[in-house]
C-alpha cells in the first residue's frame, strides 16, 4: 500500500456511526469513576511527608508499609471476576469506589506504623476491585462506540490524580489537618461515585461482546459454520461469564461436558486458554515496570524533593503532579498515537523517554530537572495500562473478566515489590541513588514490550484489506 493510497483512504473515511444516548451517558459516568478513583487516593500522596513525620518513620519502614499495602490488591484482585459475574461491573465499580474513599480516611488518621500498613492494605484491596470493574465496564462502552476510547478513561484517571495531588499539596502548604482532608474527601468523592450509578449501562456484562454480524442480523452462529468461528467463540464466552471463577482451569461450561475433548463448540481449546493466560502474564510484566515507574513519583516524589532540595511542601508535591500531569496528556492523546504507531512502538519510545528523562534528573540534580524527569516518566508510561488491559480483555480463549482480573493482579506486583527496595536503598545510600531504579524499569519495558501489538489499527475498511 502506498502512502498516497493511505492518505486517500483517510480523506474519504466515512462518517462515524451515531452513538446511542445511553452509551454517551455511560461514557461520562465511567470517566467520572476513573476520575474519582485517581483523585481520592492521590490526594493523600503529597501528605506522605507529614505522615512520616507524625508517626516517626524511617525511609525503610515507610517503604515497607507502602509495599505491604499492595498485598491487599494482590489478595483481593482475583475476587473481581466472581463479583462482576454475580453483581455486574457497574454495581461493583461504584460500591468499591465508595469503600475505597472510606478506607482512605483511615490512611489520613494513621497514628502508628501498623495502622498505616493496615489502612494501605485495605485501600489497595478495594482499589484493585474498583480498577478491574471500571475497566470492564469501560470496555463495554467502548464496544458500543466501535472505536478506541479506553485511553481517554485512563486520561480521566490521571486528571483525577493530578487534581487530587494539587489539592493535597495545597492542603499540605496550608497545614490543613489530615483528618479534615480525609473526611471532606470521603463525603465528596463517595457521593459523586454513588450519583454515577444511574448512568451506567444496564444488562449483562457480555452483551456487547456479540459479533457485528449477529448485531446486524446478517447471520446466526452455528457449531458447524467454519466461516464464523469468532461468532461461536463469543457465544461460548457469554456462557462462560457466570463461571469466571473457574476460568483459571481454562474451560467453559461446554468444555466441562466434552469429556477429554480439548475444543469447545466455538473452537476455544484448553491450549488456547493456557496460551492466552501466558500472554497475559507477559503483559503483566510490562505493567510491573510501568507500575514501579509510577510509584517512583507517587510514593517517593515528594520525599525526594524535600530531602534533596529542601523544597516547600507545595513544591515537593509537584513531583507527583508533574508525573501525573504528563501522563494525563499522554493518555488523552494516546488513542491517536497508538492508532498511528501501534502499541509496541509507542511503548518503546515511551520507555526511552522515561529512562533518559530520569537519568538526566539524577545526573544533574536541581528542582527543575527533577520535575522534568518525573514528567518524562509519566509521559513514557502513559499508554501502557490501557493497551495492556484492552489486549487482556480481548485475549482469545480467556473467559470474559478473567483476563483483566489476572492482569490487574500482575500490575500490582510493581507497587508491592519496589517501595521496600527503594526505601532500603535510600536508608543505606540516598534516595537520589535509589531512584536510579527508574531507568532500569525503562529497560524492563523495552525487553517485554514485544508482547504488545506491533501494528497500528487500520483507520478504514480499505486500509484493513490492503
Amino acid at each position: 500500500m502506498t502512502v498516497t493510497s493511505s492518505r486517500s483512504s483517510r480523506q474519504t473515511r466515512p462518517p462515524r456511526a451515531p452513538v446511542a444516548a445511553d452509551a454517551r451517558r455511560a461514557r461520562w459516568a465511567v470517566s467520572l469513576i476513573f476520575f474519582l478513583n485517581g483523585a481520592s487516593f492521590c490526594a493523600i500522596l503529597p501528605r506522605y511527608p507529614q505522615l512520616v513525620e507524625s508517626i516517626g518513620l524511617s525511609n525503610g519502614s515507610f517503604g515497607l508499609a507502602v509495599g505491604l499495602g499492595p498485598i491487599g490488591g494482590l489478595a483481593a484482585g482475583l475476587l473481581a471476576a466472581p463479583l462482576m459475574a454475580r453483581f455486574g461491573s457497574a454495581r461493583v465499580a461504584v460500591a468499591f469506589q465508595v469503600v475505597a474513599s472510606t478506607v482512605h480516611l483511615l490512611v489520613y488518621t494513621s497514628a502508628t506504623w501498623l495502622w498505616l500498613a493496615a489502612a494501605l492494605f485495605l485501600a489497595a484491596a478495594s482499589d484493585s476491585i474498583t480498577d478491574v470493574s471500571m475497566n470492564a465496564h469501560g470496555m463495554r462502552v467502548e464496544r458500543r462506540y466501535r472505536r478506541s476510547i479506553l485511553n481517554s478513561y485512563h486520561g480521566w484517571w490521571s486528571l483525577g490524580a493530578v487534581t487530587g495531588g494539587i489539592l493535597g499539596s495545597v492542603c499540605a502548604q496550608l497545614e490543613v489537618p489530615l483528618w479534615i482532608q480525609g473526611l471532606v474527601g470521603l463525603v465528596l468523592f463517595g457521593s459523586l461515585a454513588l450519583g454515577s450509578r444511574r448512568f451506567l449501562l444496564t444488562g449483562h456484562d457480555s452483551t456487547e461482546r456479540r459479533p457485528a454480524a449477529l448485531e446486524a442480523g446478517l447471520a446466526a452462529p452455528s457449531a458447524a459454520s467454519a466461516a464464523a468461528p469468532a461468532a461461536a467463540t463469543e457465544e461460548a464466552l457469554v456462557g462462560e461469564t457466570a463461571g469466571a471463577t473457574s476460568g483459571a482451569a481454562g474451560t467453559s461450561g461446554d468444555d466441562a461436558t466434552a469429556g477429554t475433548g480439548a475444543t469447545t463448540a466455538g473452537g476455544v481449546t484448553r491450549a488456547s486458554t493456557l496460551r492466552g493466560l501466558l500472554l497475559i502474564a507477559a503483559l503483566g510484566l510490562v505493567l510491573v515496570f510501568a507500575g514501579a515507574t509510577e510509584d517512583a513519583g507517587n510514593t517517593w516524589g515528594a520525599l525526594f524533593m524535600r530531602d534533596t532540595f529542601a523544597a516547600t511542601p507545595f513544591l515537593a508535591g509537584l513531583a507527583f503532579v508533574a508525573l501525573q500531569g504528563t501522563q494525563t496528556v499522554g493518555r488523552f492523546l494516546g488513542d491517536g498515537i497508538v492508532d498511528r504507531l501501534g502499541d509496541r512502538l509507542t511503548a518503546r519510545i515511551g520507555a526511552l523517554l522515561s529512562g533518559a528523562g530520569m537519568a538526566m534528573a539524577l545526573i544533574f540534580p536541581h528542582p527543575a530537572t527533577a520535575l522534568i524527569g518525573f514528567a518524562c516518566a509519566g509521559w513514557g508510561i502513559a499508554t501502557l495500562f490501557p493497551a495492556a488491559f484492552r489486549a487482556a480483555d480481548e485475549m482469545e480463549g480467556v473467559p470474559h473478566g478473567l483476563g483483566i482480573t489476572v492482569l490487574g493482579w500482575f500490575a500490582r506486583i510493581g507497587f508491592f515489590v519496589t517501595p521496600p527496595i527503594v526505601g532500603a536503598l535510600a536508608d543505606a545510600l540516598t534516595l537520589r541513588f535509589a531512584l536510579w531504579l527508574v531507568p532500569l524499569y525503562a529497560l524492563g519495558i523495552l525487553v517485554f514490550s514485544g508482547v504488545l501489538s506491533a501494528r497500528p489499527a487500520p483507520t478504514t475498511e480499505a486500509e484493513a484489506q490492503s
